[in-house]
């Protein structure tokens, strides 16, 4: 989802909207490698910490210890964010991007950091990892910023646009954190963890994911709405996005059991990923800049 989320919003979002070739392939193939290796390390490390949850929660996919050892993950996920870094150092200083640097170093840092102490808490690492999930479209426009010559009506227009997906990753991957949460509760209690289900149980739990949700929907219906003159858009939106969402909504609201909450998080999964496809839209209708 990462990749095709960093591809999308290259491909189909930006260069749709300008002529300017800021960040070459060579250079896209560098941070899309740097944020996946980057990703990878921090899913490994995640479950070298989760294996207590995970032998509870699913037994079946546990795979630390068994295709691979406790010490051989760690030292892995170690190598695979320091390449990560490095490569995202490299394209930041050639591209005269030194800000960026941060980005990558809060991201490594900040995922080891989730994996042993906040994913145990309420509410903080679903939001870090829903912040991360939507910094992915935020660092590939950032990286076309230095190069790009547009107008300002359509940098503002771009950068509203990336706004507008990032904002709506944020709050489907929080959503889909907190789903996650519910679904765990079993295996997070052994640990004693204080994740938000555990706190104020599963159905007060769904009822904050619900609470997002109403979010989420206002935004999209207002962002749908923007497009109603443009039938492709307004037809893709109303049909793929927003019908599917007020029917995981429905869903969710009487959901109980973990088989529910299992179900409406690949819902919400294809949701997301059919939210992120309509980025190619612009690449079908919008105009591009010179």
């Amino acid at each position: 989802m990462v990749l095709l989320t960093m591809f999308l919003t290259k491909y189909a979002l930006i260069d749709s909207q300008i002529t300017t070739i800021s960040l070459s392939y060579f250079d896209f193939s560098l941070l899309s490698t740097s944020v996946l290796l980057i990703a990878i390390g921090g899913y490994l490390i995640n479950d070298v910490f989760d294996i207590k949850t995970d032998v509870v929660n699913k037994p079946n996919k546990v795979y630390i210890d068994q295709i691979l050892s406790f010490k051989k993950a760690i030292h892995l996920s170690i190598l695979l964010s320091i390449i990560g870094l490095l490569l995202g150092i490299y394209l930041s200083i050639i591209t005269n991007s030194h800000y960026l640097i941060g980005v990558f170093l809060f991201s490594i840092f900040s995922l080891f950091f989730y994996s042993f102490y906040l994913k145990k808490r309420i509410l903080l690492g679903n939001i870090l990892v829903s912040i991360l999930c939507g910094s992915t479209i935020l660092l590939t426009y950032f990286f076309h910023l230095k190069a790009a010559t547009y107008s300002l009506f359509f940098k503002a227009s771009l950068y509203h646009t990336i706004l507008g997906y990032a904002f709506f990753a944020f709050l489907t991957t929080l959503i889909r954190e907190i789903i996650k949460d519910i679904e765990d509760v079993d295996g997070d209690v052994h640990i004693k963890a204080t994740t938000l289900p555990i706190v104020i149980g599963r159905k007060r739990t769904s009822k904050v994911a619900f609470l997002f949700s109403c979010i989420l929907l206002v935004f999209l219906f207002l962002s749908i709405l923007s497009f109603r003159t443009n039938y492709l858009f307004f037809g893709y939106g109303i049909l793929f996005v927003m019908i599917p969402f007020v029917y995981f909504m429905s869903k969710l609201w009487f959901s109980e059991s973990k088989k529910d909450f299992s179900k409406l998080s690949v819902l919400l999964k294809i949701i997301m990923l059919l939210g992120i496809i309509s980025m190619l839209l612009f690449k079908i209708e919008a105009p591009i800049v010179k």
